[in-house]
């Protein structure tokens, strides 16, 4: 809590190593000293939960329609009292200040940088999900005596994040002692400088892209682009690897749902009709070949009975609906339930075998894919599109779109490694060329819906990070996304499963539908924070009414 920020000591600063022989003269609680490598290691992986699907990826999934749950993001329902920012100002931004002081004192210059470029780009992600942020007194404690940190503009932080970025490029280059340089502790890139220098102007990328409605980014946007340091190629993509469970349990946070005792994360309905090219408006009749990929479906058989009723079935496929009010949404289908796959958490390629999902069927090993390359490709296609730089949109949106499907493989043979079983590639199959065939004839047959087929097929591709996904729908009003209230999607306030779809029933009924508030333009502030900062602004009254700056 920002208020608590008063009283934390970086919480790698209570870290020390055992030691042979104990000195009795020393508090082995007390430690005068922590190591830069100590530091990084413990800020990415706050970076990690932070923004996993246990940290703003878990409501921002519902809120992208990618996830249903039946918790509080179902029909938009978050509140204050169910947010928290503990993983964002005290395990990453505390420790991003306290590494780059550190890294500047002992002439540590590479991880002053780090830290540098980790605190803007954590910072952008507070100002793109709730608006105006604590920034400029936060951590002032001893300097300052600040105890109650002011809320800045989103307008005031976005400039001060590029500098940040800036700043950190340059000490990533200067001419320092670097005693010390991040190696394995650096989880990311392993200390590649040259890496971190691509993933800094990547982030830079993404904020001007981000602000072109609001002002002119050409400029800035070409001089960035001139410079040829975006990430270029799939390895160098800005994300946060996790290990099999060992030691410690250093599994993706959305794999938890294998061994969870009440799993609660379903596949939504709409991403899922999208994938099997059942939406009447975008990709219709195009089968996505990433679907066994992306979604394990535990049931063995399209013909098994499940002992609940269920609400939506297609075949091995089991949901529920965003918003449902049905009788059957709150029925348990721990074990036939759809759960994400081996792509988004490491959990289990979809073989057509199913079978109850268990902590082995997979690694849990999949990263958490901050910035893609294929990303900076969807962005750079964004900008041709909508004419803030020029270049061929549809070169620059199928390589994008080829690039997503080499990202597939990628994360599955260099991180997640499954064991029990043998994943086909994706690139060069067959299916995979018809499909990325189909999506461009469709790119050409509809110059109208290009936008929305660019954001479409970024939203496909970022399955399991959700933060940039909510971000581009609030920017662009793309991907469409399911609307209880849109009579064409729900007309008269139900809407209809695949008809045949469920063999417990002739035909599949349709489900009563709706969103308890509106789809909010940023999240509520965590109510702790405004109830013990006597600086914060009281709570926002109507979320879809609250714009973040960046919106015109």
């Amino acid at each position: 809590m920002l208020r608590k920020l008063k009283y934390i000591i970086p919480a790698v600063l209570l870290m020390t190593s055992c030691k042979k022989q104990l000195d009795i003269n020393t508090n082995p609680y007390a430690p005068t000293a922590v190591t830069e490598a100590h530091l990084l290691t413990g800020i990415e992986r706050g970076l990690g939960n932070a923004t996993s699907q246990n940290g703003l990826s878990y409501a921002l999934e519902v809120y992208t329609h990618r996830i249903t749950v039946r918790e509080a993001p179902n029909g938009y329902g978050l509140t204050g009292n169910d947010i928290s920012w503990g993983d964002f100002y005290v395990t990453v931004l505390t420790n991003t200040d306290f590494l780059i002081a550190e890294g500047t004192k002992n002439g540590n210059l590479q991880y002053a940088g780090i830290g540098e470029i980790i605190k803007a780009y954590a910072y952008s992600l507070l100002v793109d999900v709730y608006g105006d942020v604590p920034y400029s007194e936060v951590n002032k404690l001893v300097s300052d005596k600040i105890t109650n940190p002011k809320f800045d503009k989103g307008s005031e932080i976005y400039p001060q994040l590029i500098t940040l970025l800036n700043k950190g490029i340059a000490d990533l280059n200067a001419s320092a002692s670097n005693v010390k340089k991040p190696g394995v502790d650096d989880l990311i890139y392993g200390g590649s400088i040259a890496k971190w220098e691509k993933a800094a102007n990547s982030i830079k990328l993404k904020l001007l892209l981000q602000q072109r409605k609001i002002k002119n980014v050409t400029a800035d946007v070409n001089a960035l682009i001139a410079t040829n340091k975006l990430i270029s190629t799939t390895a160098e993509s800005f994300l946060l690897p996790h290990g099999p469970n060992g030691a410690t349990d250093d599994r993706n946070a959305g794999f938890s749902e294998y061994y969870a005792s009440q799993r609660t994360k379903n596949v939504s309905p709409w991403f899922y009709e999208i994938l099997k090219g059942y939406n009447p408006k975008i990709y219709t009749g195009i089968t996505d070949p990433r679907v066994p990929y992306y979604i394990y479906n535990q049931l063995r058989t399209a013909s098994t009975t499940t002992p609940n009723p269920s609400e939506y079935r297609d075949g091995r496929f089991l949901s529920i609906y965003f918003g449902s009010t049905g009788p059957n949404a709150g029925q348990s289908q721990q074990n036939y339930m759809s759960l994400s796959g081996i792509y988004p958490v490491g959990g289990r390629y979809d073989d057509g075998q199913g079978g109850t999902a268990t902590a082995a069927s997979g690694t849990g090993a999949a990263p958490d894919r901050f910035i893609t390359y294929a990303d900076v490709l969807f962005m750079q296609a964004e900008l041709i599109n909508t004419g803030v730089i020029t270049g061929n949109a549809r070169t620059t949106f199928q390589a994008a779109v080829n690039e997503a499907f080499k990202q597939v493989d990628y994360v599955i043979t260099t991180y997640v490694k499954p064991t029990t079983q043998t994943v086909p590639a994706l690139v060069g199959a067959s299916a995979t060329n018809a499909y990325i065939t189909a999506v461009m004839a469709q790119f050409d047959a509809k110059p109208a819906q290009q936008l929305e087929q660019i954001l479409t097929q970024k939203w496909i591709s970022s399955f399991g990070f959700a933060v940039d996904a909510y971000t581009d729908n609030r920017r662009t009003g793309f991907p469409v996304m399911f609307d209880p209230s849109n009579t064409e999607q729900a007309p008269g306030g139900r809407v209809q499963p695949p008809v045949s779809g469920n063999p417990s029933q002739p035909v599949q009924p349709s489900v009563p539908v709706q969103a308890t508030k509106k789809f909010p333009l940023t999240l509520p502030w965590p109510q702790d924070e405004l109830n013990s900062n006597s600086n914060a602004p009281a709570q926002k009254v109507d979320p879809s009414t609250y714009k973040p700056f960046w919106l015109p």
